[in-house]
């Protein structure tokens, strides 16, 4: 009780208010207010389902669910969210719409959206592409509603593009904040995100990108780290500087991994592809060159295998603040000797923060929820009370 009272006083001194009927791309593009926001009222919800109290504020609705990429977590955590505050998740399949039949972006947004109040769009496989479509669907819907062909306009939310993944790095945060006491407790904390090795090809970028466009506001020092050749966007890196001088914090970057993980609190190790690659691909990709790509390809993964000692190991994590930083994964991780030969981290490591892992995943739903609600409606804190007045049982006792 004590806790949901001081989420609504945390809400009520915060200026959010543009949130309402807007989207969510960019953690960047939105205000420190608005982003607290975001993490007060996931912990809100998070707090009443835990009391067993129905946090449902739709009677009625859609939530549509377009994955471009696979997905296990954030495909299911969009579910879930949609499911605590009432709504039913509709997936578009392109493979069954009429988009191979020539359908446009506009048609297809307002065909899906007469009952939808909320879109989750997940396009993050080439450059230039994901966050654009993302904007191309918003755009679409907002011109529906000013025509009045939708009764309402639906609001969307990034599920992953190719610039950042706003679900999951939100939701990061969360667990980082909770781990460590507060917001007020991350200043001057060391965060390496740093690159893995992967037999793998062509892992986004929106994932450290998310990472250093978001921890640099909240007074971490990030470290980005990788080999040289597998840099990030310059527009990102530009992003991460300018959040760092704005909250005091310092952002560098470093080409060599144990520099990285010294005295750190934090490590991501995670594996990306190149954005020189990733550019090259979506190019090859819109030509249609299946040659290029698959030659592509194998020239990716010689790269990646010439830097297999990038890995989380026991002794890599020795380098970290008492040896026993915070590790932190998006999932699936590229586990030595596990699901692979050689990947990201070793066995041994991803065992030991297995449970905390998994507790990072777990906030995801309920940050995802928070910014359908933030969305959806322009109190969001008189609303969060009247559901704890109305104690509905979310499961019935007898």
């Amino acid at each position: 009780m004590a806790d949901f009272k001081e989420y609504i006083s945390t809400l009520n001194g915060l200026k959010f208010d543009k949130m309402y009927q807007n989207d969510f791309f960019l953690t960047w593009e939105k205000t420190d207010d608005e982003l607290r926001a975001v993490w007060t009222v996931a912990d809100a919800l998070r707090n009443l389902r835990e009391r067993n109290i129905s946090t449902k504020v739709f009677d009625s609705g859609l939530g549509i669910s377009l994955f471009r990429d696979n997905s296990t977590r954030t495909r299911f955590s969009f579910a879930s969210a949609c499911n605590l505050l009432g709504l039913e998740v509709q997936d578009l399949d392109e493979k069954k719409s009429q988009v191979a039949h020539g359908e446009t972006v506009r048609e297809t947004a307002n065909m899906i959206s007469f009952m939808a109040d909320i879109i989750g769009i997940r396009d993050d496989m080439y450059i230039g592409k994901g966050n654009a479509y993302m904007h191309e669907v918003a755009d679409a819907v907002e011109a529906g509603h000013k025509d009045g062909i939708l009764e309402q306009r639906p609001t969307l939310v990034n599920l992953q593009c190719d610039i950042d993944h706003p679900t999951q790095c939100m939701a990061d945060a969360l667990h980082v904040i909770h781990e460590f006491g507060g917001i007020e407790k991350l200043k001057g904390k060391k965060l390496a995100m740093s690159w893995a090795y992967s037999p793998s090809y062509g892992k986004p970028l929106s994932v450290p990108q998310g990472v250093i466009g978001l921890f640099t506001r909240l007074g971490i020092d990030v470290v980005l780290a990788h080999p040289k050749g597998y840099e990030v966007m310059p527009d990102v890196i530009e992003v991460a500087k300018k959040n760092a001088a704005a909250s005091g914090s310092a952002f560098s970057i470093t080409n060599d991994m144990k520099e990285a993980f010294k005295d750190a609190d934090v490590v991501y190790p995670k594996s990306w592809a190149p954005f020189a690659a990733m550019e090259k691909r979506t190019k090859l990709y819109g030509d249609g060159d299946q040659a290029g790509i698959d030659a592509l390809e194998k020239e990716l993964l010689k790269q990646n295998a010439e830097h297999k000692d990038w890995a989380c190991t026991e002794d890599m994590m020795k380098l970290t603040k008492g040896g026993k930083a915070l590790y932190l994964h998006c999932l699936p991780a590229d586990i030595s000797g596990v699901s692979c030969k050689e990947g990201e981290v070793d066995g041994s490591v991803f065992d030991r923060y297995r449970t905390p892992l998994y507790k990072q995943a777990s906030f995801k739903p309920y940050v995802i929820a928070a910014m359908i609600l933030l969305e959806r409606f322009a109190n969001p804190a008189a609303v969060l009370q009247k559901l704890e007045k109305r104690g509905q049982e979310r499961v019935f006792r007898a």
